[in-house]
């Protein structure tokens, strides 16, 4: 199999279904942000993290390319079965940051990006799942996608928030807390 087909040098490229549109289509954008995520992932993956984490990480990953087939695919016109993401994907997530928060002190502050390299990695991803969700709100407006893809990336985004507080517990990383300054 070529990695190089020429058929995209004009700045055009194919949905599963055979459509072709711009590579700034907002389909193409949300796809890519949901692959972009899924890099981020797997760098949070690559850390000395436990093997619990390491494990739901992996199955966040198999979402996302869930996820990422389902937005690659013109709902219109494709006839290809692509997975599908359930409910119980969305309840391991809450699941997990229920259990996560279990065992975190109460959070009083709101929390700055940073503390160590696993947190910060752990914060560029909920801001790049974030903007995969922006993204798939505003193309669910025009196309269809399932709702379960954009309340998975909500949960995710929400997910990925707590992860960086337990692994900055877990590696005794201070919180970085954002104390307003208010002028008088």
């Amino acid at each position: 199999m070529k990695i190089y087909t020429k058929t995209g040098d004009k700045g055009l490229t194919s949905l599963i279904g055979g459509t072709r549109v711009a590579k700034h289509h907002i389909r193409i954008e949300s796809y890519g942000t949901v692959d972009e995520l899924n890099s981020y992932i797997g760098l949070i993956a690559c850390q000395e993290i436990d093997l619990h984490s390491k494990g739901i990480l992996k199955e966040v990953q198999d979402r996302l390319f869930t996820i990422g087939a389902s937005l690659a695919a013109d709902p219109e016109k494709s006839k290809m079965k692509t997975p599908d993401l359930v409910e119980d994907d969305i309840t391991l997530l809450e699941t997990e940051i229920d259990q996560m928060n279990d065992t975190l002190p109460e959070l009083k502050h709101f929390i700055l990006p940073g503390g160590n390299t696993i947190v910060s990695y752990c914060h560029i991803a909920r801001c790049v799942c974030r903007r995969a969700e922006r993204l798939t709100v505003a193309l669910a407006e025009s196309s269809f996608v399932d709702n379960k893809v954009t309340v998975y990336l909500n949960r995710l985004s929400d997910y990925l928030f707590v992860l960086g507080r337990k692994l900055g517990n877990d590696t005794k990383a201070a919180e970085n807390i954002w104390i307003p300054r208010i002028n008088s």
